[in-house]
């Protein structure tokens, strides 16, 4: 299971792994309160794309496709946050104070295709007759 909670809630035993996808470490907050498992920095839109974007709603749509664009590059850790989540939950974290408009949307929609296109693929096909 995929979910996404900002870094400013409280981690909870809930949460399973818990995996920061931004570049930048939230404001104010210590590793303690934040307590993630990984940090994938990697994940997390380039610095210029994040800069254009400033968590703009008007620009959310060309944002989006940027970003998609950008993670292609990056199959074999979508693919591994994926497999994560098919055996257990896992939790990305963002600190946006967007819940909509922000990577973590994004990046947990991928997840979500791949685990979906996985699945579909894995299903034991009918036999016909």
């Amino acid at each position: 299971m995929l979910q996404i909670k900002r870094a400013y809630e409280p981690a909870a035993r809930t949460d399973g792994r818990r995996i920061l996808v931004d570049r930048l470490w939230p404001r104010g907050l210590n590793k303690e309160r934040v307590a993630i498992d990984d940090w994938m920095k990697e994940l997390a839109p380039s610095t210029q794309l994040r800069r254009w974007f400033a968590h703009d709603p008007n620009k959310w749509p060309e944002f989006q496709r940027r970003y998609k664009q950008e993670l292609r590059v990056h199959s074999d850790l979508i693919g591994r946050i994926a497999s994560w989540a098919r055996r257990g939950r896992v939790t990305l974290v963002f600190g946006a104070r967007d819940e909509q408009h922000n990577d973590a949307v994004v990046l947990a929609a991928i997840i979500r295709r791949r685990m979906a296109r996985e699945r579909s693929t894995a299903a034991p096909r009918k036999r016909s007759g």
